[in-house]
């Protein structure tokens, strides 16, 4: 089946009566983009981010944008035509709106399901793994490149964490010589579960992955059990290691491995906390960190009692192994 895309430009004072509008002609399904929600957003989950993808922020530049879909067809053509003449009498009701432009694109259901799919291919990462989209598993290339890697399956449209960003291959990297035979990890803002499951595959005895997104359970999950990893040995567990102290009594300690791909903020408010959770040889590895704020982290990291053994840098990103 194909469909509509179409979209509809205008400000953010007319978001609301454009969604009115459209929701008057029976279209309730639709996508907003506004660059002062984004800029709101920005400005108070300061925490979470310390780096926005340029090409990202240059898109959003003045966008309020409206975008909904219909059907291909007489019906969809006309639908589409109530839209046009609800647009130009909108225009003339007010002068807030911006230019109301209709623009339209057609796709094919496939383009929806599969297109982002082009984004991720296997990717070799260290000496040891092959990071594998699940769908890309029977491609007889890959089968012949797990000859020598261990296979580290993922869905990547479920959630964030997938390999392809500079942080998590630092991490993965990393991993290959933290991880021993038998070890204990504990991966703190696990998101997919990339990082614990890598662990598990490259012989560690048992993971408990932890995040703030309770979505992050479900997804976790089911990319360990696509890696043929149970529950007897996985545990993946939601809420803030900071302010919960249930949760923290769950966690325990002595683990010879905790690793953390968040943000710098956040890794600094985690530093006086990590001790407790090692053993006492055991190592931090923490990733996430931009080049600019790369001396501040390891400032709290230093400050909180740890020792930095290694350093790691790629395109801007930094990693810290610590004990």
């Amino acid at each position: 089946m194909k469909w509509l895309e179409l979209h509809i430009d205008t400000t953010h004072a007319g978001l609301e009566p454009v969604e009115t509008l459209l929701s008057s002609l029976g279209i309730d399904g639709v996508v907003i983009d506004d660059e002062t929600e984004f800029q709101d957003f920005l400005e108070n989950n300061h925490q979470y981010w310390d780096y926005v993808d340029e090409d990202l922020a240059a898109r959003m530049q003045g966008r309020s944008r409206i975008t909904f879909y219909l059907e291909t067809g007489d019906e969809g053509f006309a639908r589409m035509g109530q839209v046009r003449l609800a647009l130009e009498a909108l225009k003339r009701q007010r002068s807030d709106c911006g230019t109301l432009l209709l623009t339209m694109d057609t796709l094919e259901d496939a383009d929806w399901e599969n297109n982002w799919k082009q984004y991720y291919k296997p990717m070799e990462i260290g000496e040891r793994l092959l990071v594998v989209p699940q769908w890309e598993q029977e491609d007889p290339a890959v089968r012949a490149a797990l000859g020598t890697r261990v296979p580290l399956i993922l869905e990547p449209g479920l959630t964030f964490g997938t390999g392809s960003h500079a942080t998590t291959r630092l991490c993965l990297t990393a991993l290959e010589k933290a991880v021993q035979p038998g070890s204990r990890v504990l991966d703190l803002g696990c998101g997919s579960g990339i990082l614990s499951i890598a662990a598990l595959k490259l012989g560690a005895v048992s993971a408990l992955a932890v995040d703030i997104d309770d979505k992050c359970l479900d997804v976790a999950y089911e990319n360990a059990a696509m890696n043929g990893i149970g529950r007897e040995a996985y545990t993946v567990l939601a809420g803030d290691i900071l302010s919960d102290a249930d949760l923290r009594g769950r966690i325990g300690g002595g683990y010879d491995l905790v690793v953390a791909n968040i943000v710098a903020d956040v890794i600094i408010a985690l530093a006086p906390a990590v001790r407790p959770l090692l053993r006492p040889e055991g190592r931090f590895l923490c990733s996430g960190i931009i080049d600019t704020r790369a001396p501040e982290v390891a400032g709290a990291l230093t400050g909180a009692g740890l020792e930095i053994l290694q350093t790691q840098e790629a395109d801007g990103w930094f990693a810290y192994l610590c004990r």
